[in-house]
């Protein structure tokens, strides 16, 4: 059996890599590397093909279980995650694609793309329908552009640094330049407390409008609070959730008291 770590799961952060970035910055060299931004721009196409690039990138770097697998439990994974996730693959006007990465650490991410990666050990932590409801908060990020947005800050922030104002650079330099580096930065984008709230009302929606009961999302949160509770003092188990993380107990109420409220109606 694998040992489980637990990380801090990449939609529970808070600060997305670039916000971090400047942050260590004095006010000249913000100023500084602002204006040299304005000079570089991306498309919405160019992040959704940077995207790509980067979980191909993460695919090819990752143990994907897939459904002809040798080894029987990253096939019962791969298995076991199309038929969750299969039925809404082009959920929402989206066309989404999703794997199994077969790693300890409890995690899921999504990208610009559409693309979305679950983690084995946070599918041995989730019934059916607690994973079903972290998908669909995942699904939010892709439709309300949570992840357009911040890969979106990202690649500017790093055309700043390598273009220093020019516009002479392209999406597809900065990715060609250091593929693996930008993927893990994708990766590890995270997002505001209001586009996690946000996220969390899709996942609500989403669960009720294809016939689930909305408590696998308070469910689910409240596994991640205990582990909190158990772990959350020990570095070493993964970072440290940011100040604008939502704490997960509070995430459980929410949830349920709008379970209750429309209940009533």
């Amino acid at each position: 059996m694998k040992k489980i770590l637990f990380t801090a799961v990449v939609a529970f952060l808070g600060m997305t890599t670039a916000q971090a970035q400047f942050g260590k910055l004095s006010g000249k060299k913000i100023d500084a590397l602002t204006t040299a931004a304005s000079a570089f721009t991306v498309s919405d196409a160019e992040i959704k093909q940077s995207a790509k690039e980067a979980v191909k990138w993460m695919d090819e770097n990752n143990k994907i279980c897939s459904l002809d697998s040798k080894q029987k439990d990253m096939r019962e994974y791969a298995e076991r995650l199309e038929r969750i996730f299969g039925p809404y693959k082009k959920y929402d006007g989206l066309d989404l694609n999703y794997k199994v990465y077969y790693v300890t650490d409890i995690n899921a991410f999504a990208c610009a793309d559409g693309s979305i990666r679950v983690f084995s050990s946070l599918m041995d932590i989730m019934t059916d329908d607690e994973l079903l409801a972290i998908i669909g908060h995942e699904i939010g990020h892709v439709k309300l552009e949570h992840t357009l947005n911040a890969y979106k800050q990202i690649l500017l922030t790093e055309g700043a640094v390598k273009f220093v104002g020019s516009t002479q650079g392209t999406a597809a330099d900065i990715m060609n330049s250091n593929l693996g580096g930008m993927a893990e930065k994708f990766m590890g984008a995270s997002f505001s407390r209001k586009q996690e709230t946000d996220s969390d009302d899709y996942s609500y929606k989403f669960l009720v409008a294809n016939n689930k009961n909305p408590q696998a999302l308070a469910d689910g949160f409240q596994k991640f609070a205990d582990m909190e509770k158990e772990y959350g003092a020990d570095k070493s188990l993964g970072a440290k959730m940011s100040s604008s993380h939502p704490d997960s107990e509070k995430r459980v109420k929410r949830v349920e008291e709008r379970i209750k409220k429309e209940a009533k109606k």
